[in-house]
């Protein structure tokens, strides 16, 4: 991943707060199985903990060393050379998380520089973007840490060392221990701060590809509703604040106060997502006020937001209500069963209209980064219009996909579904599932993950086509869907 110089300066963060935020599953999924140089470094300006991003803050390795995509060029750290982040590269390298514990106060682009041998352009735009984070206290280390790490650990957050600490006084060690995101250049950081910094953050080229005016669909004092294109990101990621629709759309309106996300943020499994799939089209509302984000919030919570969905499928699906029930864990691909079992999500949609369509042309394969997985026919596909009834991540993909009708173009559930349908049995939780014990059982889902779960590249044929809110007084459409653009 090869990053060229800027031409122009930096434009003005649009976050004027902080979010408390974990770092995500998907960097860990990715480099779980890379390896690792361990060490602990120190020199005059304190301690260096490094580690590759987990769903838990991890201690435990304390340098990575990991090559980037596409790059000849070597700095002394054994990391490709680093410019700027503009212009974005085509495509994302494997990320970089470093953890730093500040052992001498300063500000926060000074320290990172000489703690990871940046250039100072290159940090001021990983804050620009949203990529640093900070907490008061270090997080425990896990039960993998060296001695050496539970050392270090001990020794910045030694209760001797913290009472001297007024900026954590009054604050439990929990709450002290909360992640925000750093959002200026010469923000300070004191003596036993803990940071956080992702030096390769996931990036989307798609953002500079598209005619944002033509996606607006209505600009109204309060809201603009978005037809969000495939491939980009609603209101930013947790490394990535800038290349966003958000974003995107307040320049291309010319707002000088930038447009807010409408969905929930809170809890990723009542209602909306955290983030909005990435992946397919939605018709999405953005709030220009604070006060109309939480009123909007409000009508979401009192499901006055209604949405119908298009799903291009590469089977048919039965019309009416489908249910399955969801494993409450945050982890992808999500394991759905269609037996109740204590604990988990109800999951149901209706399945309004299933027609048959063209299966998508090579052209417009190419185009959107469509995979077929080798389907076993591919002479027509089925276009189905969908009401969610529940609102659970990955729901209408799981669901279908569970049906043996998955999303065409989906990486993550496509190929699980090709598969079950040629072994039946292998999904642990599906119709025809094999094992007899909870070891077994235990077994098939290690496996399961294991072997599936490639988010796709671009889309898959998934659209939000209409939402309407306080009984269809607010009404909008999305524009036709990729897969109508061209069709064998």
């Amino acid at each position: 991943m090869k990053m060229g110089s800027a031409s122009a300066g930096l434009v003005s963060i649009f976050s004027n707060g902080y979010r408390s935020l974990g770092a995500p599953v998907s960097s860990w999924r990715t480099l779980a199985s890379s390896s690792l140089y361990k060490h602990y470094k120190r020199n005059s300006k304190g301690a260096v903990l490094s580690c590759l991003s987990s769903s838990k803050i991890e201690l435990a390795c304390l340098s990575s060393k990991v090559d980037v995509a596409q790059t000849t060029t070597s700095s002394v750290n054994g990391y490709h050379k680093y410019d700027r982040l503009l212009p974005c590269p085509s495509e994302n390298g494997p990320p970089r998380v470093e953890h730093l514990v500040v052992s001498e106060g300063g500000p926060v682009l000074e320290y990172i520089c000489k703690s990871l041998d940046l250039p100072p352009l290159f940090v001021a735009d990983l804050i620009h973007f949203g990529t640093v984070y900070y907490a008061l206290v270090c997080p425990q280390p896990p039960p993998s840490a060296t001695p050496e790490q539970i050392r270090i650990f001990k020794e910045v957050t030694a209760p001797s060392v913290l009472s001297k600490r007024t900026s954590i006084k009054g604050k439990t060690v929990r709450e002290a221990q909360k992640t925000f995101r750093i959002t200026h250049v010469e923000q300070f950081v004191e003596a036993g701060t803990y940071l956080r910094v992702h030096v390769h953050p996931k990036r989307f080229p798609r953002c500079y590809e598209i005619d944002w005016k033509s996606r607006i669909i209505a600009v109204a004092d309060s809201y603009v509703v978005l037809d969000k294109p495939a491939g980009t990101s609603v209101g930013g990621t947790s490394d990535n604040i800038e290349e966003s629709c958000a974003t995107f759309a307040s320049r291309a309106l010319g707002f000088s106060t930038p447009l807010k996300t409408t969905h929930q943020i809170d809890n990723c499994t009542e209602g909306w997502y955290c983030i909005l799939l990435m992946l397919h089209c939605l018709c999405v509302v953005l709030a220009r006020t604070k006060e109309y984000c939480s009123i909007f919030h409000g009508k979401i919570r009192e499901k006055k937001v209604k949405k119908l969905y298009l799903a291009l499928t590469a089977a048919p699906v039965p019309i009416g209500i489908i249910t399955h029930y969801m494993r409450p864990i945050n982890v992808a691909p999500r394991l759905i069963s269609e037996d109740f079992i204590k604990g988990w999500y109800l999951c149901k949609l209706e399945v309004m209209e299933c027609k048959e369509v063209p299966w998508p042309d090579p052209v417009i394969q190419q185009k959107y980064c469509i995979e077929d997985f080798e389907w076993p026919s591919k002479d027509r596909a089925y276009e189905c219009k969908i009401n969610l009834l529940t609102g659970r991540t990955h729901q209408v993909r799981a669901q279908l996909a569970a049906c043996g009708a998955p999303i065409v173009g989906d990486s993550m559930y496509m190929p699980a579904a090709i598969a079950e349908m040629a072994n039946p049995g292998l999904s642990p939780f599906g119709k025809y599932k094999k094992y007899t014990t909870e070891s077994d059982k235990e077994m098939a889902v290690t496996k399961w993950f294991a072997r599936f779960g490639k988010e796709p590249k671009v889309a898959i044929g998934l659209q939000a086509c209409q939402i309407s809110w306080d009984d269809g007084e607010h009404f909008y459409e999305a524009r036709s869907p990729w897969w109508r653009s061209g069709m064998a």
